[in-house]
């Protein structure tokens, strides 16, 4: 994942999805659900890792994981819109992702994005000297064919 610290600095980190699946059906509906570990994201610094997992940010004991629920793609451009549900924080919010993707043999890549994702809304609201609890919020995800 990719955001911005205090408006400014890019932090990059990686979370460790615990499950996922995405389907296409014949009749060109999709599904799909990715479940992520919240004490997997790892940031590059330890300080701000532990901050994370606090109940000034994920409360990643009583929250340990954030799950995100497709229920439809549209067309955005060159882009795809995904829709969906997502539950973070023991809340669940509608979110919809701008996304692309390519595809290489049997692996897709989709790098989606969301420019403006107000973390209150899940009940995160703490904020170091007035930064910003809205955030632009980057993911990659790599997705293989299930035998």
């Amino acid at each position: 994942f990719l955001t911005k610290a205090m408006w400014l600095l890019p932090v990059k980190g990686t979370a460790n999805a615990t499950s996922g699946a995405a389907k296409v059906d014949a009749d060109g509906t999709f599904e799909g659900r990715l479940v992520i570990d919240m004490k997997s994201i790892s940031t590059g610094t330890a300080k701000r890792d532990q901050h994370l997992q606090t109940a000034d940010f994920f409360d990643s004991e009583k929250y340990p994981t954030m799950e995100f629920e497709l229920s439809a793609v549209r067309a955005q451009g060159e882009a795809l819109a995904l829709d969906g549900q997502l539950r973070l924080h023991g809340q669940e919010q509608p979110v919809s992702l701008v996304a692309r993707v390519s595809v290489e043999g049997e692996r897709a890549t989709i790098v989606a994005s969301v420019d403006d994702l107000d973390r209150r809304r899940w009940g995160i609201d703490w904020a170091k000297m007035g930064a910003s609890v809205h955030n632009r919020v980057q993911v990659t995800a790599v997705l293989s064919k299930d035998a």
